[in-house]
């Protein structure tokens, strides 16, 4: 894809990046970034000032084969020469391919690929391609047949990597739940693919982007945010999931921080109105609305309820409430509905359109 990385927003946030990789024969891929303030008024006149350093800082990270990457099961997987093809399954990886232009080299992907909004307005060759299963029918001897020079995983599929080294593959699994695994999977991936400078472009805006959204919000009340599930409104994300961290970001604070679990927690109505939380925010993909929420009758005297203060994350582009490359986008869109005195609407879509434009190749109105 063609992809404008000039329109980088500021160097910015205190960084350090420890990647966790090691190359044969070469220096490590690590990087740090020096911190910079900026405001939303001065990010057009500082993107090509950014752009500059960031591109002068990483101009000497071409990666040297083999190189070994230690992956989010801790595997340390040597990747003898630059990879040209890829199998990606998992849905995360595949839209952080497509920002790093690596769209072209897939030649297979995660099941329901024809599904995905994001690729359909980026990479559509992406939705025609061969279907590798999901994690929990992961097809082995169908990925092995597509001879991918690299294979990239979700961490669930680790039961499953054994039989996919026996079949010669190679095969980096990854988690991005929360931001330092996120950036974490842009540094493998970028470096496994030897394009270092684009991990890096990229791992540059989200940092300045959201440090930018949570400096205008400091100060500011904590409101309490209950995050429906996808599946029911009696699920919630614990303090441990990503969605907690998206909560945090935009000025709030999780309604359900005493939850232990890792992963979507089942609740009760009675627990809900124990919490009573000041906004309700549905997941990106639930299957049930805000009008079926607001006219719910054992929500009746729920805070949120009562103010009307039931929102839903948008969906038109990819699920913002899910670790992808755009999810800090999600915390702009939930701080837009906590702090509308701060962050707008307008702002969070400025911020959408920046990012789709530069790192997707496509501007939002498409997708409506």
């Amino acid at each position: 894809m063609k992809k404008n990385l000039k329109q980088l927003s500021a160097l910015l946030l205190a960084l350090a990046l420890s990647v966790s990789v090691t190359a044969c024969g070469s220096n490590t891929a690590s990087t740090t970034t020096a911190a910079a303030e900026t405001t939303a008024e001065s990010t057009e006149s500082a993107s090509e000032s950014a752009s500059e350093t960031s591109e002068a800082a990483v101009s000497d990270m071409e990666v040297t084969y083999p190189v070994t990457i230690t992956d989010h099961l801790g595997r340390e997987v040597t990747i003898e020469k630059q990879p040209e093809s890829f199998v990606s399954g998992y849905y995360i990886s595949t839209s952080l391919m497509i920002a790093l232009g690596l769209d072209d080299k897939l030649v297979g992907v995660e099941a329901k690929a024809d599904k995905r909004n994001i690729y359909k307005l980026s990479a559509p060759e992406l939705t025609s391609l061969p279907s590798v299963g999901t994690a929990k029918e992961f097809d082995l001897e169908g990925c092995a047949a597509l001879k991918p020079d690299l294979v990239i995983v979700p961490v669930k599929l680790k039961d499953s990597i054994p039989a996919m080294e026996e079949l010669g593959l190679t095969v980096i699994a990854v988690n991005p739940e929360d931001d330092a695994k996120l950036m974490e999977t842009i540094d493998m991936i970028s470096t496994a693919a030897n394009v270092v400078e684009k991990g890096q472009t990229l791992e540059y805006w989200i940092s300045d982007t959201t440090a930018e959204l949570v400096q205008s919000l400091e100060g500011k009340e904590t409101p309490s945010v209950y995050l429906a599930g996808n599946s029911a409104l009696l699920q919630t994300a614990g303090p441990e999931m990503y969605q907690s961290t998206l909560i945090e970001h935009a000025g709030g604070v999780n309604a359900a921080s005493e939850i232990t679990d890792t992963y979507w927690a089942d609740t009760s109505y009675e627990q809900i109105l124990s919490w009573n939380p000041d906004y309700i925010i549905l997941a990106a993909d639930a299957d049930y609305d805000v009008d079926s929420v607001l006219n719910d009758s054992a929500l009746a005297d729920c805070t949120a309820v009562k103010e009307g203060h039931v929102y839903q994350i948008p969906s038109d582009i990819e699920a913002l409430d899910s670790p992808v490359p755009a999810s800090f986008l999600g915390s702009y869109y939930v701080a837009s509905v906590l702090h509308p005195d701060v962050v707008t609407e307008d702002d969070f879509k400025t911020a959408e359109k920046n990012f789709y434009e530069t790192f997707y190749g496509f501007t939002p109105e498409s997708a409506n």
